[in-house]
């Protein structure tokens, strides 16, 4: 009995993608709540603040699950269209972003080995460019947030900083997803919108 061919997730990816967005609009939010209560700590700042922290944490709990499944399908799916792909396991795909130091370096190679498998339309420059980007954005926006955190708390500039990496990095990242999940589509044969990143 044969199996079913797989399919683009493409209906994960925009759920991914929205849930995204969302994250990193509430995050500028949130970052802003949080330093109106270091810079006045009255009861309405302290309440706005715990309030807007709290859907931030809510969200994230929805959004980063989102989008680990859609990498773990897209294992998949480059996995089924490059067999002897050197693709990580499953367990190790995930397991990679929580561990110390490995989570700074190597969940980078995984996106890369999984877009260089989906298909031989992937551009080792330009679209590993957009992993490149994507991966110094998000890496950038937590060392400024760790050292704003400790050196400067309440800093106009350091929070402004903090804030265009984490909406520079949504943004790549919602690019990244779709590019990946457009190049699948086309190698399964599935009708995917073409993205401005697909079709430059």
């Amino acid at each position: 009995m044969s199996s079913k061919p797989p399919k683009s997730p493409l209906l994960l990816a925009r759920c991914a993608q929205t849930a995204i967005a969302a994250a990193a609009i509430l995050d500028v939010f949130r970052a802003v709540a949080v330093q109106n209560r270091y810079l006045d700590p009255t009861d309405a700042t302290r309440h706005t603040s715990g309030l807007v922290s709290l859907v931030f944490v809510y969200l994230m709990t929805l959004t980063a699950p989102l989008f680990l499944v859609w990498l773990a399908r897209s294992r998949r799916i480059a996995l089924t269209l490059s067999p002897q792909a050197p693709l990580p396991g499953g367990g190790w795909l995930v397991g990679a972003w929580f561990v110390p130091a490995v989570n700074l370096f190597v969940p980078r190679r995984f996106v890369l080995d999984i877009g260089r498998a989906t298909s031989p339309s992937w551009d080792p420059k330009r679209d590993s460019t957009l992993v490149n980007l994507w991966w110094a954005a998000w890496i950038g926006h937590g060392i400024v947030l760790t050292l704003s955190a400790q050196a400067a708390p309440g800093s106009r500039a350091a929070l402004t900083v903090t804030e265009v990496l984490m909406l520079a990095a949504a943004v790549l990242v919602c690019l990244l997803i779709e590019r990946i999940t457009t190049l699948q589509g086309a190698a399964l044969g599935t009708s995917v919108p073409v993205s401005p990143v697909a079709s430059a």
